[in-house]
């Protein structure tokens, strides 16, 4: 993987499709994984990555159904399906029997499929980061809402409209506004005719009751908990990241200025500084 180029030059087929994923830094290095969340790729981790390799031995992926993972009719990509998958992952890279397992970092419903994974799956982690996290009821805006009630509906839309839903939708995830070409690579996989079903579906599939299942359960997490939110988060408003470490033991809150929902692209370097320094303690 070069610094010019994001390519994910591994498989693994999961019980929800073919997963495509890499690793960054040295073989045997602590591990930290991260997740993505939607309507995203693990391309959006593509700073923090680099530079957490340095220390450490950093798996990215795309979840399936997303980015330039697998995607197909019928494909069950729902919250605990990922968790599911992400527990898979963990066994496949050899660090689910490894200690007390790797660090994750898991952003926008990958906190969803994280928690899950931990809370449900048995999954081991050193140590966990959430970053503006789906966490807390309730969740989901408007027009996520809208998008789920007729997805069926909003599939069949003319291909330039369809185009252009997603390109403002993705869009208003970030506060000071995504650069064009970060922009562009973020909405391609969404664009063809399969990504636009794919679009559709992953929404049409997730709701509350994933992160309502979990959210008793929250005081249960042994282990440290750094919780990072952007102060400008239009998505999911910073108010939930404060009732989210209330329920964690330990957990601490870092709000990051400045910054909208998508952190990793508006404050990189603020956030891999708070993940740099929380991996680093003992």
């Amino acid at each position: 993987m070069t610094v010019a180029d994001w390519n994910l030059d591994r498989s693994y087929s999961s019980s929800s499709g073919e997963v495509r994923w890499a690793g960054l830094g040295p073989a045997d290095a602590p591990p930290v994984v991260l997740v993505h969340g939607t309507p995203f790729s693990s391309y959006v981790w593509r700073a923090p990555a680099r530079a957490l390799a340095s220390r450490h031995r950093v798996y990215v992926w795309d979840l399936p159904g997303y980015g330039v993972s697998e995607m197909r009719p019928g494909q069950p990509v729902d919250l605990d399906s990922q968790a599911r998958v992400l527990t898979e992952l963990l066994d496949h890279w050899g660090l689910a029997g490894a200690g007390t397992g790797p660090a994750v970092v898991a952003h926008d419903f990958g906190g969803a499929v994280a928690l899950r994974a931990r809370l449900l799956h048995g999954a081991a982690y050193s140590r966990l980061a959430l970053v503006d996290p789906v966490a807390i009821a309730p969740w989901g805006s408007p027009t996520y809402r809208l998008l789920a009630e007729h997805a069926d509906t909003f599939g069949q839309l003319p291909s330039e409209l369809h185009e252009a839903l997603v390109h403002r939708y993705i869009s208003s995830c970030s506060h000071p506004g995504l650069h064009p070409d970060t922009h562009a690579r973020l909405t391609a996989p969404w664009l063809s005719e399969m990504g636009q079903d794919a679009f559709y579906r992953q929404i049409e599939q997730n709701d509350q009751r994933f992160t309502d299942d979990i959210q008793g359960r929250y005081g249960e997490l042994e282990l440290p908990v750094l919780i990072c939110w952007g102060a400008e988060d239009t998505w999911i408003p910073v108010v939930r990241g404060h009732e989210l470490a209330q329920l964690i033991p330990g957990a601490e809150l870092r709000v990051i200025e400045g910054a909208g929902h998508l952190v990793q692209e508006d404050a990189p370097a603020e956030l891999t500084d708070a993940l740099g320094e929380f991996l680093r303690r003992g």
